[in-house]
């Protein structure tokens, strides 16, 4: 597809239209382009990554400093922290589809670059620069309290799932022993998928799946945290 037409496709996903599309370019554009086209090693994304990094820091802290005001300093870095990692960039940035706009080399291509976190969330980190630079504070602001910051108690329960999860089981049972067993690997080397399943008193409460096994056992206490909360009544639990 036409390059122009899939910059206009991203700007109505995000709602912001660059005033210079060369910001959105740049912000797209990964290192394994850049090196197998032989282009200046400042024309991937890597500077409008560490704007963007900055960025996101100062609304994310901002956010959290207004919206609880009676936490204290520790409490609010950790839920940063969590805000900011790369797995919750990723799954942010996918909630509108950043991945298929990616200009990447052949290499990282055939790959499979589209599906890693790590690239996914640094281009979230770029764009976020980029907006930055073409349309100021105001604007990134928004965006990122459209797109990061929205949702964020599901958020929190999904990426703070195996901490969650171990509280939880303390709480109803002191002596509760939690672990998580490996039970499949599939794919080739450079794309692994995981499968895990998580077990209290050697009975399977939940099971998860992803491209690391870290990301597979996140996936398997959240859904263990949706089975106890729907076995023992609870509409939500407190985060």
């Amino acid at each position: 597809m036409d390059q122009k037409i899939l910059f206009e496709e991203l700007e109505a996903a995000i709602g912001y239209r660059f005033r210079d599309r060369a910001f959105l370019r740049q912000a797209l554009t990964h290192s394994s382009y850049i090196n197998e086209h032989h282009m200046q090693k400042t024309d991937c994304n890597e500077r409008l990554e560490f704007l963007g990094d900055a960025v996101l820091e100062i609304v994310s802290s901002e956010y959290l400093y207004l919206r609880y005001p009676k936490d204290p300093e520790g409490r609010l870095t950790r839920m940063r922290a969590s805000i900011v990692c790369e797995s919750t960039l990723d799954f942010c940035a996918r909630a509108f589809g950043l991945e298929r706009y990616l200009i990447l080399g052949h290499g990282e291509e055939v790959t499979g670059g589209r599906r890693r976190a790590s690239l996914v969330s640094d281009a979230l980190e770029a764009l976020i620069g980029a907006v930055y630079l073409d349309g100021g504070f105001a604007n990134a602001k928004e965006f990122i309290c459209r797109f990061v910051l929205n949702d964020l108690e599901h958020k929190k329960l999904f990426f703070d799932s195996k901490t969650i999860l171990q509280e939880l089981i303390q709480k109803e049972d002191g002596g509760g022993h939690l672990s998580y067993e490996l039970t499949g690997e599939t794919g080739p080397d450079h794309d692994k998928q995981f499968q895990v399943r998580v077990l209290f008193h050697g009975r399977e409460i939940g099971q998860g799946s992803g491209h690391t096994k870290k990301a597979a056992e996140q996936q398997a206490a959240y859904q263990a945290i949706l089975r106890l909360r729907k076995e023992q009544g609870m509409d939500e639990i407190c985060i």
